[in-house]
């Protein structure tokens, strides 16, 4: 029986029969995924986050993925300053629900190996087998100089990055062991309890370059990218899966994000998407990052730039659904179609959009057959969508 088998028998949400998995990205730091100044309810605090997590499993969502930030990126939003740690976020979030796949985030270079899967096995009774790990490098330099070194080298950080996770996974199925390593060197490493699922928690990482896919396919469950188009996300799917099963003899499965704005008419849809992107959308912040990322604009061109610059400030570089829910059901069954496993979703304002979502995109999907019907228990709820300051006409 293969891994992938295991964590169906076990009912594992995110290896469930859904041909498309949904989930949310970033509700435990501020603005969430959007870089904009628009006005809006949302906020990264404990009683809004156990709403929107309650409100995706009366939905049927299968997860949610916080965002691991030390520190903001500046300019007027201070773009994902304001955060709830990863950790005591899922245990949190672990109380207060009963069947959503809960992950963490770690830098790892900010967390010893063993403190984190002494966590993470703690977390995992406190949710009955529902936490998984995205594990990320640490790519911010600002934010490792609080930890008094600096930003390793990016071959050096996958380098490091496979000694940590090999550390957890001794720690979570190994009695006693001594491992020694450029890294880490561990003496008689023992850890009580151990996670209760099977096999383990869920692994995921979002590493783009060759290194870094090399790290997913050799470890992880699911290997998270941007999407491009969908021949892109075909030809992606295709090629980790390959190299996952030709270089390590393991299954893996993918996964993306995407930003989410749904209304009534295509007007407007993209009369809030201007408002909050073109109108509102933080420019400074977004310099900020395009220079992290050093990402040249000025040698593209104006088009290029500016659809890069919008995707960034509607949802941290995700793929565009915006329209009618009918439209948006549409964009997101090519996405199962592609082969893709699932999309985080992202919306500015989260308690104002995610009911309408719900309520009127969830059903299409379900009659395309990419979803399953889930027993709707609770009342429907009141939706006010988040105003524009003034109207704009679709472009």
């Amino acid at each position: 029986m293969s891994r992938f088998d295991v964590f169906r028998e076990a009912g594992n949400p995110m290896f469930n029969d859904n041909q498309l998995k949904l989930g949310i990205f970033g509700p435990n730091v501020n603005n969430s995924c959007a870089m904009t100044l628009a006005e809006t309810t949302f906020k990264p605090d404990f009683e809004t986050n156990k709403n929107i997590a309650q409100m995706m499993e009366n939905a049927g969502y299968e997860c949610i993925v916080p965002v691991a930030r030390w520190r903001g990126f500046g300019g007027p939003s201070n773009f994902n300053g304001q955060c709830m740690e990863t950790f005591t976020w899922a245990a949190s979030m672990a109380a207060v629900t009963k069947k959503i796949y809960l992950f963490t985030t770690s830098h790892m270079p900010t967390v010893h190996p063993i403190v984190a899967s002494k966590m993470i096995s703690t977390i995992d009774d406190i949710s009955k087998g529902r936490i998984g790990l995205n594990t990320v490098v640490g790519w911010f330099p600002r934010e490792m100089g609080m930890f008094g070194g600096k930003k390793l080298g990016h071959d050096q950080g996958y380098e490091f990055a496979a000694e940590w996770i090999e550390v957890v996974l001794k720690m979570w199925s190994e009695q006693f062991f001594d491992y020694k390593g450029e890294y880490f060197e561990i003496k008689d490493g023992w850890q009580e309890p151990k996670p209760s699922q099977s096999p383990r928690p869920v692994l995921i990482n979002a590493g783009s370059s060759k290194a870094g896919m090399n790290f997913a396919a050799k470890y992880t469950d699911f290997h998270f990218s941007f999407l491009e188009s969908m021949n892109q996300a075909r030809e992606w799917t295709t090629n980790m899966k390959k190299l996952a099963w030709d270089s390590y003899h393991r299954e893996i499965n993918t996964f993306t994000t995407s930003f989410v704005v749904c209304r009534p008419t295509e007007k407007e849809a993209w009369d809030y998407y201007n408002y909050y992107v073109r109108e509102k959308g933080d420019d400074e912040v977004t310099d900020i990052i395009c220079e992290l990322f050093n990402i040249d604009t000025a040698s593209q061109s104006p088009e290029f730039n500016k659809k890069f610059r919008e995707n960034f400030i509607a949802g941290w570089g995700g793929w565009a659904i915006v329209g009618t829910p009918e439209q948006v059901a549409e964009k997101l069954i090519a996405i199962a179609k592609s082969g893709v496993s699932g999309t985080l979703l992202s919306f500015v304002d989260y308690m104002n959009e995610m009911p309408y979502f719900n309520e009127h995109v969830m059903p299409l999907l379900e009659q395309a057959g990419v979803r399953h019907p889930v027993n709707h228990n609770s009342e429907k709820q009141v939706i006010t969508f988040p105003k524009q300051q003034k109207e704009i006409l679709v472009p």
